[in-house]
């Protein structure tokens, strides 16, 4: 009995992120349904839906969820008062309501969230007995939903923005590490296929988290440019360094690649394997002081020495190729060369040196999580110049 008791808080204790975002989401539903109901006559059951719709785990993510609840909410609101003034509430209401709502949200741009948020909200409005009094206090219970939703995701996680981006940018850099030590490892022992095979299956998926990566660091900032107490200055060290990680995590499936093309040939010539294995290892080392570095916010100076060492690596390596390029032939020879072009631009990535990391602008999120694709000024502008268009041909004329 008592080891039962054991495994089942250890399936709540592994998981305290996921057991905390529930319990706040349970209370914040409570909450806004209680509320809802004391404003409003049988406003409690449509602001609990809208709070746990919009309840995230993080502040920042709620205000946009929120915000498109409250769009999709207005719009909705609209269609389906039109619809069912001129049809009565029925199959044919619910039909071209949320046909119309697909459209609108078409037409404004809206982002995946809200284009969806805009026909569910549309049939939470659309329900039986509806008119304006009733369209009016169910927006008005979305309202308090987002509001109490947006209130209570301050304490959906225990870490701020800038201390989740610090977990995901240091928990993808030791697990890069982690691989390049393999593959260092591996090339010493003489590595076959099938090893190399699952080292580029691994950097495959690390190279999946970048995606996720960019977004955790792009919330942060923009957490750091609203919320008072959040430091600006650490956010854009965080996306710089993220960057940073994102560039090593490209080599690193890069390198995985290079040495899986060449166990598909006939492998490693022994003369290099020596060089190309210390190289590596060189290379996972600093990415995992470059881990600890941000995981404890120290300064660059401990990672700028193991970055010497890897250009130390990389180097001694080059002389091994060049030294050996009678004998290992062209096609190892220009394989060699690459992997040392690799090693040298995770050196310059985790040192920060690099021009690419700061003079080069990184893509913000897809246009497919904003609430918004396009922003209502290049609408209204777009807007504007139709309108404006055969007014110029007739004067012109």
């Amino acid at each position: 009995m008592k080891r039962l008791f054991k495994r089942i808080k250890k399936l709540f204790t592994d998981r305290r992120a996921w057991v905390r975002l529930i319990l706040v989401a349970s209370i914040a539903a409570s909450v806004a349904w209680q509320i809802g109901d004391l404003a409003i006559k049988n406003g409690g059951v449509v602001a609990a839906i809208i709070c746990s719709l919009s309840i995230r785990v993080s502040l920042y993510k709620s205000v946009r969820e929120g915000f498109g609840q409250i769009v999709g909410t207005a719009i909705g609101a609209g269609v389906a008062l039109l619809t069912v003034w001129l049809f009565n509430f029925g199959i044919i209401a619910v039909g071209i309501t949320v046909l119309l709502c697909s459209v609108v949200a078409r037409g404004l741009h809206l982002g995946e969230v809200a284009s969806v948020n805009v026909p569910v909200t549309a049939l939470i409005v659309i329900g039986p007995g509806l008119s304006e009094s009733t369209a009016f206090s169910r927006l008005m219970s979305t309202l308090i939903g987002a509001g109490v939703a947006i209130v209570f995701s301050y304490f959906s996680h225990r870490k701020t923005p800038a201390g989740r981006t610090v977990d995901k940018i240091s928990s993808l850099a030791s697990r890069s590490a982690d691989l390049l030590g393999k593959m260092a490892e591996g090339v010493a022992a003489g590595y076959e296929q099938d090893q190399a095979g699952e080292w580029l299956a691994k950097a495959r998926l690390l190279a999946d988290e970048i995606p996720s990566l960019r977004t955790q660091a792009l919330e942060a900032l923009g957490y750091a440019k609203w919320f008072p107490t959040a430091q600006k200055v650490e956010a854009e060290n965080l996306y710089t360094q993220g960057i940073a990680i994102e560039h090593t995590v490209v080599q690193v499936r890069t390198i995985a690649r290079t040495l899986f093309e060449a166990a598909v040939e006939d492998g490693i010539p022994i003369s290099t394997q020596r060089q190309i294995a210390h190289a590596l290892s060189s290379a996972s080392y600093a990415i995992t002081t470059k881990a600890d570095q941000i995981r404890n916010l120290a300064s660059l100076a401990s990672t700028e020495s193991a970055t010497s060492d890897i250009r130390l690596a990389g180097a001694a390596l080059a002389d091994s190729l060049i030294d050996n390029s009678t004998q290992i032939g062209q096609e190892h020879l220009v394989r060699g060369i690459a992997l040392v072009s690799n090693i040298e631009r995770i050196a310059d990535s985790l040192d920060e040196s690099s021009p690419a990391l700061h003079e080069v602008l990184t893509p913000g999120e897809p246009a497919s999580n904003k609430i918004l694709k396009v922003s209502t000024i290049d609408q209204t502008t777009k807007l504007s110049k139709r309108l404006l268009k055969p007014f110029k041909r007739l004067f012109r004329k």
